[in-house]
């Protein structure tokens, strides 16, 4: 983290924010929830603090520490005085269900204690230890021809800054969820996931076990909230950590990631689809049937067998994740998650290809890239999840497209290598084959 950068954020902010907000005062930046219980309070505080900080152009490390701090500090308040007034009509039931709390007062208790954190760190600012190393990532988003965007993403290479983690074990954290019947679903995962997994006793030494619980979890805390709310839509996901030399990626659905190593694509997964021939015998084996409308249903609704939500479909749309593991030997590529928006338009084997040609065509910063970069050298890979959606969508992609790239060796050091090499012309010819024919 540039210390300069830093100290010029933490003036700017305490400029805009000198003192408390006021009981009453608008917040400058809204809740997701109107109510939250206390397990939640922790995700949704810290995408609050998040959200808040980015609009303003915080560091990225400085937001992560900044919000870990002020959560710290919310936690450790008495907040029974926010607890919401139990309905007089609620059932024997709902009483003795989990306290909820009015989402907007404790919230502005934490941005109250946000601001208090920054006030202190501009008067007596001690440069905090950053990541050794931020990869650069690329990623895009649209909503395409549907009505509504209900694909969420979550970068966090400052997964240990955030949860206040220090045990030597770097560790970055990347999501793509695509949700379906609404954004509930995905909208509650992209906030809530990693905190479960930053919460895991088996983070370090098993993360795939760490993922599988945090995946239930998530799923287990978004049926109390439907349940509440009465919502009803599911999302599929992918997510991928990194942690040191390790690439663990997790997911439920049809969201996919593919890891690429010296230019070819390497398979780290299989979809969950319901015509898989092992998820339509598990569906089968609980009672219920695949029937194809068009595509392949579960019971003649969700076109996924695995999903956070899904209620009604439960234990059918089943909500446990599938994850691998793959040690990292410094050879490979980037890794790219993408939802099915782009996988239906474009085949695994495709994507070598596709990131090439993106990269040698993305080295003009013209308006539009993804994330402003500030070294000409760090414009390389720009664009390139931008260039990948459209590509996508010219193929036919008719639904939301998210995609994401995290290079794991700088995109210009692929480019040499390529020319270098001369594999360049062998990927096209090889993924021209898979290429759709128009």
């Amino acid at each position: 983290m540039d210390e300069e950068e830093a100290r010029s954020f933490l003036r700017r902010f305490t400029d805009e924010f000198p003192a408390p907000l006021e009981e009453g005062s608008p917040l400058p930046v809204s809740p997701l929830s109107r109510k939250v219980c206390l397990e939640e309070l922790h995700g949704e505080s810290l995408e609050l603090g998040l959200r808040l900080l980015a609009t303003r152009g915080a560091p990225s490390v400085l937001s992560a520490l900044l919000c870990q701090a002020a959560l710290s500090q919310l936690l450790q308040n008495d907040l029974s005085p926010f607890h919401c007034p139990q309905e007089a009509e609620a059932t024997q039931e709902e009483e003795q269900s989990v306290v909820l709390l009015q989402s907007e007062p404790v919230q502005r208790l934490f941005l109250n204690k946000l601001i208090d954190v920054s006030l202190a760190w501009h008067q007596n600012f001690k440069p905090p230890p950053s990541p050794s190393r931020i990869r650069q990532c690329s990623v895009h988003a649209i909503k395409n021809t549907r009505r509504k965007m209900e694909d969420k993403h979550l970068v966090l290479a400052e997964f240990n800054q955030l949860f206040g983690i220090q045990d030597g074990v770097e560790r970055a954290y990347y999501a793509v969820f695509d949700g379906h019947g609404g954004v509930d679903a995905a909208t509650y995962a992209a906030t809530h996931l990693h905190v479960a997994l930053s919460k895991q006793e088996t983070l370090q030494s098993d993360a795939a076990t760490a993922f599988k619980t945090a995946f239930k979890h998530t799923d287990d805390m978004f049926r109390d909230k439907a349940k509440r709310e009465r919502l009803r839509s599911g999302s599929t996901g992918v997510v991928a950590l990194i942690q040191d030399q390790e690439l663990t990626v997790a997911w439920l659905g049809d969201s996919q990631a593919v890891l690429v190593r010296q230019g070819q694509a390497v398979t780290l997964m299989d979809p969950h689809k319901p015509e898989r021939e092992d998820e339509k015998q598990r569906i089968e084996d609980l009672g219920g049937c695949i029937t194809f409308m068009g595509c392949w249903r579960v019971n003649g609704t969700y076109a996924v067998s695995r999903a956070i939500g899904d209620f009604d479909q439960k234990p059918y749309v089943s909500g446990d994740a599938d994850c691998t593991t793959t040690q990292l030997c410094g050879d490979e590529d980037y890794v790219l998650l993408a939802c099915d928006g782009f996988f239906d338009a474009v085949k695994p084997s495709m994507v070598p290809h596709l990131v090439l040609e993106a990269l040698q065509h993305s080295g003009d910063p013209e308006e539009g890239g993804d994330t402003p970069l500030k070294q000409p050298e760090e414009m390389t890979g720009l664009r390139v999840a931008q260039q990948l959606v459209s590509h996508a969508k010219a193929a036919g992609s008719s639904d939301n497209i998210t995609v994401m790239l995290v290079f794991l060796r700088p995109p210009e050091q692929l480019l040499s290598q390529d020319a270098a090499t001369g594999t360049a012309q062998a990927t096209e010819d090889s993924s021209s084959q898979d290429a759709p024919q128009q």
